[in-house]
């Protein structure tokens, strides 16, 4: 079956066509700032060249058409015909409660994401033009939605639920939902056939770390608590959000500096993070190189970053009652030696130990703690995508 995966972002639009016979990566690639001048495709070749096509590219659906003729063309192209495409997988960022797991996507289906797009503004109606787009261009071809937040819907309530007026929870669903779902389902299933162990026997802790990052504790393969919360915010410091951080402080600054809606969440998700408290970079490379500088506020920046993961770990093997398996995934956590290095350093109380010469892996699967750890600390680098693809040949096989 070739299932084809698609990511819609506010801007943004990533791709990836599978052929899950052969478990081949056909075509893959993304359009970048959508709506803007200076649109275009960016497209990875088989041989690992990229290729940018420019194009002015107004919305999505524009965009979405502009990839299927690519992946059909004479000069990129991959299939003959859309025909050839089985099924279509969409991420969808956030299931509310409505949504437990993926689902093959039907008109009371897309209703329902409408709902729940109040709880993400920014995301869902993105994830629904894809969704519309793809059934115009291939009406008879099935759509499968995965949620980013269905793979916490088994955390228990005292996980999920803020210490406000239970009202607010009936009234609008206020409470903690968590994110990247699918990547810490994916690297938890993974490190478990890596490591040859049942995964429902496993106490695992996740570190979903790059420019948005999450730790996710999972208890005999499910999901019981998470970083994040109602929205991406909370949790660690991230590239450009503020992570956990008191509402007072928040309620103190948008008096302070005069803040309505739109710049308050400005402040939170785009002016702080490493950004904000180095006032350097989101990137942590760039952060790596002005640390070695002697930048004091890149310093800074470096040791919240990492003090933030370090105590989710902590607060998580308590939350588990000791912990089996550690694993960093995401673009920082599977590249990032010398932070992978730090947040363990000091962790042994806990049995987890990090091996040097081990611990110099980047993006690929490794076992980085030496034999002598009670814990084991893997590297498993994340295919969400792959993720997707396999539910949506599932719901649609079934």
């Amino acid at each position: 079956m070739k299932v084809f995966v698609l990511n819609c972002g506010s801007s943004s639009i990533k791709y990836k066509f599978l052929d899950m016979n052969t478990k081949e990566t056909l075509a893959q690639g993304g359009i970048e700032k959508i709506g803007l001048s200076g649109s275009f495709l960016k497209l990875t070749l088989p041989n690992g060249e990229k290729v940018v096509l420019e194009k002015n590219i107004s919305e999505h659906k524009t965009g979405i058409h502009f990839i299927m003729e690519t992946i059909t063309g004479a000069s990129y192209g991959c299939i003959k015909s859309l025909e050839e495409v089985d099924a279509v997988g969409h991420r969808v960022v956030h299931g509310g409660e409505e949504f437990n797991a993926s689902v093959v996507v039907t008109d009371e289906v897309i209703a329902k994401m409408v709902e729940c797009s109040n709880l993400a503004p920014l995301h869902n109606p993105h994830n629904l033009e894809g969704i519309y787009a793809i059934q115009e261009l291939l009406p008879n071809t099935p759509q499968v939605g995965v949620f980013d937040t269905a793979f916490h819907q088994t955390m228990p309530a005292n996980a999920y639920m803020y210490g406000l007026p239970y009202n607010l929870y009936t009234k609008y669903g206020v409470r903690r939902y968590g994110f990247h779902g699918t990547s810490h389902r994916y690297v938890s299933e993974r490190v478990c056939e890596f490591l040859k162990v049942p995964r429902e026997k496993q106490r695992i802790i996740t570190c979903h770390i790059g420019n948005g990052g999450s730790i996710t504790a999972i208890k005999n393969g499910e999901s019981v608590d998470t970083s994040m919360g109602m929205t991406p915010v909370e949790g660690l410091l991230m590239g450009t959000r503020c992570g956990d951080i008191d509402a007072g402080a928040l309620a103190f600054l948008i008096e302070k500096e005069n803040l309505d809606k739109q710049g308050i969440s400005d402040l939170i998700n785009k002016q702080s993070g490493v950004n904000g408290l180095s006032g350097i970079s989101s990137d942590m490379r760039e952060i790596e190189a002005a640390v070695k500088a002697g930048n004091e506020k890149a310093i800074l920046a470096l040791n919240v970053y990492e003090y933030r993961i370090k105590k989710y770990i902590g607060a998580y093997a308590a939350a588990l009652g000791g912990v089996d398996i550690l694993v960093f995934t995401g673009g920082v956590g599977e590249n990032q030696t010398e932070l992978r290095a730090s947040v363990c350093e000091g962790l042994d109380f806990i049995g987890i130990q990090i091996d040097g010469e081990r611990n110099k892996v980047r993006g690929e699967e490794a076992i980085i703690s030496p034999d002598s750890s009670k814990v084991k600390v893997v590297v498993i680098p994340t295919d969400e995508e792959w993720m997707i693809a396999q539910d949506t040949v599932v719901l649609v096989q079934n």
